[in-house]
């Protein structure tokens, strides 16, 4: 089946493009019944009392009411450095792999459209956004408490054990990535990148194209190469991110780059030190479980990948910290 509607880039007199639907297994919507539900694509943000709920690499997200039920539409838009081709390799790798793996940590989709003017993509709509944005206390949202970043990071770090156990990579894990329902339940989500291993194996992949977030890359990956402890390594920047609050990176920061960090605190010659950095905003921590997550961290940071922990060693530690913060509240 084919949508024979012409998909428009920014630059004029772009040649006609053809998407070619996925096979069935989601809901297929006509890309005007997402106008309808989104307003046209309302680029005023929520608080505007538009529907834009945010934007991503490659494209922007709305916010719908399907049935009464609200939904996220990402409406895929081709950018100056992303060819059309290139967004519709992106589309269905989304699809493909989400019809595939169905976990209660990953993202749930609900269908997609391939009729119009751009390809889209419908999600479960998500009630506290995002954890990069959460833990920046956007929109005036409360800080999130010591217990709840752990469980967050725990609830991610199963959804990385699923992806990696059926050989997947995401190749872009990252707080604007790692979604929270209105339980707070981490979802990882923008399956755009993902790669299957080769041969279904946990061996390293090759790719000519380097793909990802720079602040969250391993060194491996700006080489071009796939594998899950690059994901792994991308994690580690999260954890970091969920201690101190500090987004992952800042040009008005000295280190730019929040992996950065841990030099400083390592650094005998340094005064900054692990309490130094803890998120103020948070006040329910315990400084030897704070301790557990920063060396896990740094361990998920180590230049060798092969020095890093797998998934399900971070799984094991993360949980670990959540008993225990268990326990102190039951005390």
């Amino acid at each position: 089946m084919f949508c024979r509607h012409k998909l428009k880039r920014r630059e004029a007199n772009q040649q006609m493009k053809f998407y070619v639907c996925p096979s069935l297994g989601f809901s297929s919507f006509l890309y005007n019944e997402l106008m309808e539900i989104t307003g046209n694509f309302d680029d005023r943000p929520m608080s505007d009392g538009g529907s834009r709920l945010g934007e991503g690499g490659f494209g922007i997200v709305y916010k719908g009411l399907l049935n009464d039920k609200p939904v996220a539409v990402k409406k895929l838009n081709p950018v100056d450095d992303i060819s059309p081709d290139e967004l519709q390799v992106q589309f269905h790798q989304e699809i493909q792999t989400l019809k595939l793996l169905k976990h209660e940590n990953l993202v749930d989709m609900v269908g997609f459209s391939c009729d119009g003017q751009y390809p889209c993509l419908v999600y479960a709509f998500m009630a506290n956004g995002s954890l990069l944005d959460r833990l920046a206390c956007l929109d005036y949202s409360p800080p999130l408490s010591w217990q709840q970043r752990c469980l967050i990071a725990e609830g991610t770090s199963r959804g990385l054990e699923y992806l990696h156990s059926n050989h997947h990579v995401h190749r872009d894990v990252k707080s604007a990535n790692i979604l929270l329902d209105e339980r707070f339940v981490a979802k990882i989500s923008d399956f755009g990148l993902t790669r299957a291993s080769a041969k279904r194996t946990s061996t390293t992949v090759m790719t000519e194209r380097v793909v990802g977030t720079r602040a969250y890359m391993a060194p491996e990956a700006l080489r071009g190469e796939i594998t899950p402890k690059s994901d792994v390594f991308s994690f580690g920047v999260v954890l970091l991110e969920i201690l101190s609050g500090l987004p992952p990176a800042s040009e008005n920061r000295e280190p730019q780059f929040l992996l950065e960090l841990r030099y400083d605190i390592d650094d005998e010659e340094e005064e900054l030190t692990l309490e130094d950095i803890i998120d103020k905003k948070m006040s329910d921590w315990e400084l030897n479980q704070v301790k557990i997550v920063y060396t896990l961290a740094c361990s998920c940071l180590h230049e060798m990948k092969n020095k890093r922990p797998v998934i399900t060693q971070i799984l094991s530690k993360v949980e670990g910290v959540v008993k225990s913060i268990s326990l102190d509240l039951q005390a």
